[in-house]
């Protein structure tokens, strides 16, 4: 019997300019990162960065690789020295207290806090102005601040920073 030789044809490959093709490929994105990012994040593998909001030590963010798990949350902590530079967003945020004293100034009003207590930034249409103090400059005052960005794309988040904070150059 003559042997019979099989030939298999190469599927043509999808168009980026299919929606459908597009929306495909991102979810198996996601798919593959769940599966193959990290479940712990080491504090000592995160670097400390300085911005005009402050110092901060960014765990996951969606805007940069973090090779995390999870792709919608902002996760970082926030070491204030004396004051945070000051800014406005529509808030949606909650702060968990690490260590320290301080307080937030929102919208002109004063909050303060300690080590363990948790915070959460109100909603507002037009946003929230807020800074954060250290009540004991050159005592350590950090707080983790946890951000579900699908929530802040379909409320209009926006970013407007104010002022900027001491250390930054």
């Amino acid at each position: 019997m003559p042997d019979i030789e099989r030939v298999r044809m190469r599927e043509r490959e999808p168009s980026i300019r299919d929606s459908y093709e597009r929306s495909v490929k991102f979810l198996m994105e996601l798919r593959d990162r769940a599966f193959k990012g990290n479940i712990v994040l080491k504090y000592e593998d995160q670097p400390w960065e300085q911005s005009r909001q402050g110092r901060l030590k960014y765990f996951i963010c969606r805007e940069a690789a973090t090779n995390s798990a999870i792709n919608d949350w902002n996760v970082f902590i926030h070491d204030i020295r004396t004051h945070s530079g000051e800014h406005r967003h529509q808030g949606g945020l909650v702060i968990y207290v690490l260590e320290g004293e301080g307080y937030t100034e929102v919208d002109g009003e004063k909050f303060e806090w300690a080590a363990g207590d948790l915070l959460l930034l109100p909603i507002k249409e037009n946003g929230v102005i807020h800074k954060h103090y250290n009540k004991r400059p050159g005592e350590n005052c950090q707080w983790m601040a946890f951000i579900y960005r699908p929530y802040g794309d379909e409320i209009g988040f926006f970013l407007e920073q104010r002022s900027n904070a001491p250390d930054f150059k």
